[in-house]
């Protein structure tokens, strides 16, 4: 199974964060990044299949601040691959980034792609719904479990409702699901494993395609 992860930047709010001069953003000129939660839990779901059913994970990011650290330390883990989409500009809305991720994933083998339920900088929890438009395919969201079914043709997933109530459902593949929460915690890759990772494998790259090509 080929599955892909893709994974947004977002602020470290660990951090001090200060307002620039608009009073409408953040100063990023202060700011550290980070992989998303929720999208942290899609990586560690999308490595749990593989170990325990096999297959392929790639990781795939807009090129943003500090995104090649955090695409190696997603290779560091335990995927497959690495891809940054280059020239698509920053400061994108989710319609935006999911018509370039669209088109990225059209480019590649793929048959599950498990994003984050939604980035902790807009809270939007669109972009999933977005891809599976933009790709065609089935999309479940508030996800906590995936498990293949029927000769990695279908999976069955447990998606989570208000009062602690889980529904159990299986989809069609290719499909796009957002993960709230992986079925385990995301686990940790040694600062020397990923400076190992930096000095022996290359990140590819892809450029993004023109608004003419995204629709």
């Amino acid at each position: 199974m080929e599955i892909v992860v893709p994974v947004k930047m977002v602020p470290d709010v660990v951090e001090e964060l200060e307002v620039d001069a608009s009073g409408k953003a953040l100063d990023g000129s202060f700011l550290k990044f980070r992989i998303n939660e929720y999208d942290e839990h899609a990586v560690e779901e999308a490595l749990l299949l593989k170990e325990q059913h096999g297959g392929r994970v790639t990781v795939l990011a807009l090129d943003a601040p500090e995104v090649d650290d955090a695409l190696f330390t997603c290779l560091a883990k335990g995927a497959d691959r690495a891809l940054k989409v280059t020239g698509a500009g920053e400061g994108l809305d989710s319609h935006r980034a999911a018509n370039i991720l669209a088109s990225a994933l059209k480019s590649l083998p793929c048959d599950l792609v498990l994003t984050g339920v939604q980035a902790i900088d807009d809270r939007d929890g669109q972009l999933g719904p977005l891809l599976a438009g933009a790709l065609g395919v089935p999309h479940v969201s508030v996800v906590s479990s995936v498990v293949p079914e029927a000769g990695g043709k279908v999976v069955c997933v447990k998606q989570e409702y208000a009062a602690g109530l889980v529904a159990e459902m299986e989809v069609d593949l290719p499909a796009v699901i957002g993960i709230q929460a992986a079925q385990q915690p995301p686990r940790y890759a040694p600062v020397s494993k990923v400076r190992q990772i930096m000095k022996t494998t290359k990140l590819e790259e892809l450029a993004a395609a023109q608004p003419d090509a995204t629709g």
